[in-house]
Order: structure tokens, then sequence, then C-alpha cells
């Protein structure tokens, strides 16, 4: 999947790889998903094809009806008994997103799965939220486009219970009421979602308006007994997403932190969509104002100095002016050796620098360059004929087939004796093992590990066979980490990631403060005092 076209694809524990959009919900809900919670048409098509193959149709004519539909209700229905966290209980609710836009060739199986599957489910089990925009023209917020796709998508059979109206400011009364005749809802079934300060701010928004009494009277949850240890819990948690989200509003501009992305794909913003929300939970949980500067690693190269002096000065300028250097994953060769010089200025300089999956592997590369003397160091995804791979393919991927050959998914990292010195390992509470999620299809090359350790790179954590190299660190240094794994898949908006949050904490000059805490990932800085928020009961599911 081509970032640029798709945005950031998504890893889950399983190995995974989904919508962007899935790791919102596991942010924001705090649970974790698998590879069947994403429904693609592809997917459902090939379930189907399977089943008649096997003969599970008896040889009967396979239609869209009832034969595809009833396949996704029924993938539905399946997936929403799987615990998401945990308790271990079967969730209550799901939550169902049908992308796309009403009418589409591509969702019209699905639009009709949905409503079949209201009348399956029953009276007061199922409710459709529409999502609208309302845009503002010439000052005057426009309803037609609502009305629209409300006529659309009842044609189809579906009828909105409540519809949530986009706009770039909040909805005038008479824009409420105009949506709700036309629409034939009542009024306090608009919901308005304007633009807010943050993404963070929405549940407030909502709040406000009632939207969790709305919900409560549709599905008749007042003559469902909930435990009282989860309504505490979930207060709990309501009450440290209000503290920690509306301390943003008071952040000065001395507050502000700087942080250089220097990526591949910097043009697609969404690219880096959980690295963004990563250094967005860290800064938010120390307390900061994040500021992050764009750079092409590109500009960084001599090519364009010769092209174009002008972006390269920028882009030199906007890197030695950062309080810290991030250096993401990516894939091929363009950019590269920008990534390099950025690596080495975070090192020499020194400045924090964390570099994720490609990050980790150009710090090494840099490493050799400098330290050992290896000028022509390089990955074997950048140059095939160099007698000094520094990063190879691992020996289990096949070189030739490029989809799907990943090693994908949660897997354990062993931090290394004698690592206890370690900023990375102290973000992590000292923790001896510790699980991210993995995206990736080159590595270190082992050959020279020996050669770089003893030149003062420190390979603190490895794999659970202690031969894949996974967590790079230098000692004297104020933070200078690079991991293989994708730490950023796992960052909550109550628990940021900890490799992000120690690189956010170093570049404002507090690591020190936030590691004598010794916060682990459990637990996030709110108004200096540790909450442990982990395992809050969502009582939902996403697709």
């Amino acid at each position: 999947m081509a970032p640029t076209e798709h945005g950031e694809c998504f890893v889950l524990d399983d190995g995974g790889e989904v919508d962007l959009d899935l790791g919102n919900y596991e942010r924001y809900l705090n649970i974790t998903l698998t590879h069947n919670n994403n429904i693609t048409t592809g997917k459902i098509y090939q379930h189907v094809i399977n089943k008649e193959r096997k003969g599970d149709y008896l040889g009967r004519t396979v239609q869209i009806v009832p034969h595809l539909t009833n396949a996704i209700q029924d993938w539905i229905e399946n997936v929403a008994k799987v615990p998401v966290d945990d308790t271990g209980e079967e969730p209550d609710a799901c939550i169902i997103e049908l992308g796309g836009t009403v009418g589409d060739i591509e969702s019209a199986p699905f639009v009709e799965a949905m409503r079949q599957l209201r009348r399956r489910a029953g009276r007061d089990n199922f409710l459709q939220i529409h999502v609208s925009l309302v845009p503002v023209i010439s000052g005057e917020q426009k309803t037609k486009p609502t009305q629209q796709a409300i006529r659309d998508v009842r044609a189809a059979g579906l009828a909105p219970d409540l519809i949530a109206c986009r706009c770039s400011e909040p909805l005038q009364e008479s824009t409420i009421n105009k949506v709700a005749m036309f629409c034939q809802v009542e009024s306090e079934q608009v919901v308005a979602v304007h633009d807010v300060h943050s993404t963070y701010h929405v549940p407030l928004l909502l709040e406000k308006q009632g939207f969790v009494k709305q919900l409560s009277s549709l599905f008749r949850l007042q003559d469902s007994q909930i435990p009282q240890s989860l309504v505490d819990k979930g207060q709990k948690i309501w009450s440290s997403w209000k503290t920690l989200t509306t301390s943003q509003e008071r952040y000065l501009e001395t507050d502000k932190v700087s942080i250089a992305l220097v990526g591949k794909y910097t043009n697609l913003h969404d690219s880096y969509l959980s690295v963004i929300k990563s250094l967005e939970h860290s800064a938010m949980a120390i307390h900061r104002k994040l500021d992050l500067r764009w750079i092409d690693a590109s500009e960084l190269e001599q090519a364009t100095l010769d092209a174009h002096p002008e972006n390269y000065h920028k882009a030199w300028h906007q890197l030695c002016t950062a309080d810290g250097v991030l250096v993401p994953g990516g894939f091929g060769t363009r950019g590269t050796e920008g990534m390099i010089k950025a690596a080495q200025w975070a090192r020499t300089k020194p400045k924090p620098y964390l570099g994720i999956c490609l990050g980790m592997q150009i710090a090494v590369i840099e490493y050799a360059r400098s330290k050992l003397g290896l000028k022509d160091a390089t990955s074997e995804e950048f140059d095939t004929q160099s007698d000094n791979k520094l990063v190879i393919f691992m020996p289990e991927i096949d070189t030739k087939t490029m989809g799907g050959n990943m090693r994908l998914g949660l897997r354990p990292t062993l931090f290394q004796d004698g690592s206890e010195w370690s900023k990375l390992r102290k973000m992590y509470g000292g923790a001896p093992v510790i699980n991210e999620r993995h995206r990736h299809r080159y590595e270190v090359n082992p050959a020279y590990i020996d050669k770089l350790s003893a030149a003062g790179l420190n390979f603190i954590g490895k794999d659970d066979k202690a031969e894949r190299m996974e967590v790079v660190e230098l000692k004297d240094h104020p933070y200078f980490v690079g991991v293989q794994f994708h730490p950023e898949y796992l960052s909550r908006v109550l628990r940021p990631s900890p490799p992000y949050l120690g690189f956010m904490a170093a570049s404002a000059g507090m690591l020190g403060a936030v590691t004598s805490r010794r916060p682990s990932i459990s637990s996030v800085i709110v108004n200096g005092e540790g909450h442990d928020i982990n395992g809050g009961h969502s009582n939902g599911v996403m697709m």
C-alpha cells in the first residue's frame, strides 16, 4: 500500500494490516482489535467464493442477496462476540463504520446488509448515525447536501436515528431546525460536530449536547443493569481524559517542543498518522504543546542544494533549530541519504533522536560510516552491490514477493543484561521483556554487531532468540534511541508510548523528572501525578 495514496497502513497485534481508522478506534477506546475487525469487499467476496467451492451452497447460484449480504451480517455478529479488552468479557455493543458515500457501487452490498441487520438485531438493538457535511459558503451554512444524502440513504432502506453534522463552525439553531424538518427527525436528533481545538475535545463537545443520553434513550439502556465497578472505572477514565485534554488550552508559546519529522512521505501527513498521535499523546502527558516540523528527507541532500538551494537551507534550518529529531519508518531509497545526515546531526550535536524501523537502520548505517570508517555502509534495500551491507533481508523473507511478506504483529523484545542504565528501559519501568508491534522485512546484519558494539553502539534489546536486533541506544547522549518495532501502534491517549514519551521528555529537557517517576506502560503523568488507567473496560468493539 503506497502511503501517499492510502495513508498509513496500521498493524494489529495479530499482524493484520488494516485501514488507519482502526488505529484511531484502538487509541480512543483502549481496546485491542484483530484483522477480522476489518471487512473489505475483497475479503467478503473471497469468503463467499471459498464457501461456494466447499459446497456450502449445495450448487445453488450464488448471489449478492442473500449470500453476500448474509455473509457480511454473520461476519459482524461473530466478531462482535470477541473480547477486546483485559476483562475478557463479551462486548455489549458493536460499532460498525460503513465507509464511503451513499450511492457508491462499492458499498451497495454493505448498505443492503445493514438494512437487513437492523431487522435481524431486533427492536432497540440497532441504531444508525449518519454523518454528513454542512459546508459554509459565503457565510451561509448549507443543508442541501445533508438533505439529499438522507433521501438517498432512506431510498436504500436505512433510516438514520441520529444525524451528525460536520461543520467548520458551530451550527446555528436555524440550521439544526432545517435539517430536522427536511430530514424528518427531531431537533435533538441532530448532533452538531464543529471544528474544535483538537480531536481530543470532540468527546467533550458530544457530552455537552447530551449525546450519551440520546444513545441511552434509543437503546433503552436505562433498563440495563451496569455493574458499579464499571461505572466507577468509566468515570475515572472520563475524569482523566477531561483533565488531560482541557489542559492543552492553557499551554503558552514557551511551552512548545519542536520536533523535526524527517520522512519520505511528508506531502501526505496521514502517512504518519500514528506517529503524529503518539507525539501528541506524549506532549499532553508532559504538559507541552507539540510544534511538528515536516521535513522531506530528500531536501537535506546535496542534489537539492544544487537544484533548489532555498529548499535545502530551509530544511536544514528547521532541522538545526528543532528540539528533537525523529526519523520514522518507510521503504525505498529516496531520501535515505538525507535521513542519514539528520541522524548524524542529532548524534553529534547532541539532540534527542528517535528512529523507528527504517529510522533505527539509518542510525546504524550512519554510525558504521562515522565510527567504523565504512564509507560505503548501506542497506541491502538501497544497494545490493555494496560490500558493507549493514542492513539485510531477513532470512525468512521472500525477496521476490513484496505484498504481505513482512514480519508483522506483536512480538517480544528482551532487554539485555547490563542495560539497566538505558533511558528507554527506564521508560518501560525497568521491565525485562516488552511486547511491541512490528512491520518490516529488513534487519541489522548480525555480522557487524560485535564491531558496532565495540565502537559504542549498544544493542540493548533483542528478539526472544537473541538473533535479531530490536533496540539500539547511545549511553552518553541525551536520548539517542532506535527501535525496530513500531511503538506508535500501541500508543493511547491516556497511555503514551514509552519510546515517544521518553523522546518528547528529553526534547523538552525534562527526561530526568519523567524517568525518576518510573512511569510504566500503564501510567501517564497527569498534573504531576501518576494515574493508572490501564485496562479501561470499553464494552465495545470496532469494525
